[in-house]
């Protein structure tokens, strides 16, 4: 849910403050959970509700899948991750239940791990393989991608050529066709006017022919209101004239030479059809950028004429240097469509499994209440408790402010790493970054964890905790590093992202057991539910605001800003109580 939704509105062209703002909002369930947790006590029995919440996941997965191709599909999947949502906190409320109700306290202690691998084993699914399927499909979905390369030269004369077609090409097989494999541009300057009029000749063609959108063509939605008017317009513009990113723009008194590759298809899509191209920098020097023609669309009216990429090198390059291009024409939604039928299928599978293999307990009963009014009473007095417990309010700031700036950062973590560079994304593909967060993080992740766990049974949450809040907090800067930098090595992006996972998964290891400690007395499943729902709480309200906050600072200070905000989770350990003999093992 966290995770794929993020990605995937990322792909399909949403913006970063939508993506932060509605995904946020998909925690709530998470939040208020506890508020219907006693229904799932009362209603029938937590394999029933384990069973029939995964039928409605496979329902909701299934309808996300139909509903990706339409025009209002951001409305409509919103809508059916909805219903994944509630379906899962309260599978989530069941499965916890059932896990306690079906295992004595020893088998419990003995399962923690491997329920806990599992659930490693569906982060590195969620995180990883399906991104990476996702991405296998996005590009084969397609035609066959196109490659060239660009080559810049010291030796050669100062001059632009328009390239043509060596003849008029048709085929019954459909594939797109470049004017050249290689193009070489000059790195001696040609007059700044000829540049610009070549320049602005290429936008008119790609404009005219309907392979572009022209800019201003969708209609923006202007913020009206009071709220708007006094509140959050004037903090924006303030923010933006305060930490706004300068976009770094060609100087026109000195432009860098420029080079133009034709594209166009041999045979006529369908009618109705649209054939996107996608190109990107796949290697080489980020001085040579594209500027033009990133995205066209061909289509039955226009296939006929040539689109346009221009290719800038930098005004400061002077020697020889090279990139290497790559142009890709998957179906988007098509592929993430296949992606979430394959899951829809996968749920159904697991209905099916557990509707005859989970165990029925005896204890696994629907609760029988005498009265209506004992079942409110208890149902208020078990709140009331929890916020009565000693060391509340430290408790609660603990709960909403220790992930402060994680809350933050993993709802632009993927989007910065799929940006372009020229925006101050990293440009990595959807594939790339299910490799790195799937496999490599996950690892990491998952080795923290069990370090974090080893450690704390034996010296106890109390005496690890501060060394967790630091692992959780500090490798933050690590995305500082990044968004500065912007390194092309995978290796180094890969290592970076492993560190920060490396030390989120131990930091959250005191977080887990500190919600445990919390918990503990009468209640202690319900407690729990509700310290949960305070945990999404901290994730959800901050996240909702995190795409707004970088799309003004942009990337750099955004993550500066995340850093920053890790200070109110150091600041109120200070007064969190916690036994000192709590987590350390007990001998038998």
């Amino acid at each position: 849910m966290m995770t794929v939704s993020v990605i995937m509105y990322k792909r399909l062209g949403i913006s970063n403050s939508d993506i932060a703002l509605y995904t946020s909002w998909l925690y709530l369930p998470w939040v208020i959970k506890p508020l219907w947790s006693p229904v799932v006590d009362m209603i029938k029995t937590k394999r029933w509700w384990i069973v029939v919440m995964q039928m409605l996941v496979g329902a909701g997965l299934a309808g996300v899948a139909f509903t990706i191709p339409v025009p209002d599909f951001f409305q409509y999947t919103l809508a059916f991750f909805w219903l994944l949502a509630f379906s899962s906190a309260t599978h989530d409320i069941a499965a916890d239940g059932f896990y306690m109700l079906a295992l004595d306290e020893h088998k419990q202690a003995y399962f923690i791990g491997i329920r806990s691998t599992f659930y490693r084993v569906a982060m590195i699914t969620g995180q990883g393989l399906l991104i990476i399927l996702a991405g296998f499909f996005e590009t084969y979905t397609g035609l066959d991608p196109v490659e060239f390369s660009v080559h810049a030269r010291p030796e050669l004369l100062a001059q632009i050529e328009v390239p043509e077609f060596d003849r008029q090409v048709e085929s019954d097989e459909m594939a797109f066709l470049l004017t050249s494999v290689e193009l070489h541009i000059p790195t001696q300057k040609v007059d700044p006017v000829t540049i610009d009029s070549i320049r602005q000749w290429a936008v008119k063609q790609n404009l005219q022919n309907g392979f572009v959108t022209p800019e201003g063509t969708k209609k923006v939605k202007q913020e009206t209101g009071w709220f708007a008017n006094n509140v959050s317009g004037p903090l924006k513009e303030n923010l933006k004239s305060a930490f706004g990113r300068e976009e770094v723009v060609e100087s026109s008194l000195n432009p860098g030479n420029i080079g133009l590759v034709g594209v166009r298809l041999t045979h006529s899509p369908r009618e109705g059809e649209e054939v996107p191209l996608n190109t990107g920098i796949r290697k080489g020097d980020e001085s040579i950028k594209l500027i033009e023609g990133e995205r066209v669309v061909v289509t039955e009216t226009n296939w006929q004429e040539t689109a346009w990429i221009v290719i800038q090198l930098d005004s400061q390059l002077e020697g020889r240097s090279t990139a290497f291009y790559v142009g890709r024409s998957g179906n988007i939604p098509l592929a993430w469509s296949i992606t979430f039928v394959i899951l829809a299928v996968l749920f159904m599978a697991f209905f099916v499994y557990h509707r005859f293999i989970l165990p029925r307990p005896a204890s696994d009963k629907a609760v029988v209440q005498g009265e209506g009014e004992n079942m409110f009473s208890e149902f208020f007095a078990t709140f009331k408790s929890f916020f009565q417990k000693e060391n509340i309010g430290p408790a609660l700031g603990f709960m909403l402010l220790f992930r402060l700036g994680e809350s933050q950062i993993v709802k632009l973590a993927s989007p910065f790493m799929l940006d372009a560079r020229e925006i101050g994304g990293l440009g990595l593909t959807t594939g790339d970054v299910g490799l790195i967060y799937g496999t490599i993080g996950i690892l990491a992740l998952t080795l923290g964890g069990i370090l974090g766990g080893l450690v704390a049974s034996r010296h106890g949450l109390k005496n690890w905790l501060w060394p967790m809040a630091f692992a959780m907090n500090l490798p933050n800067l690590v995305f500082v590093y990044l968004s500065y930098a912007t390194p092309q090595s995978m290796w180094l992006i890969s290592a970076s992202v492993a560190v920060e996972q490396f030390g989120y998964g131990f930091g959250f290891t005191a977080y887990m057991l500190y919600m445990i400690y919390f918990a503990a007395g009468n209640h202690k499943t319900a407690h729990y539910a509700i310290c949960t729902g305070f945990m999404a709480l901290g994730m959800m309200l901050p996240g909702m605001i995190s795409g707004w906050i970088q799309e003004i600072v942009g990337y750099q200070n955004f993550f500066i800003w995340v850093v920053i905000c890790t200070i109110p989770g150091f600041i109120v350990l200070k007064f969190v109580k916690i036994d000192p003999a709590f987590g350390i093992r007990k001998n038998e």
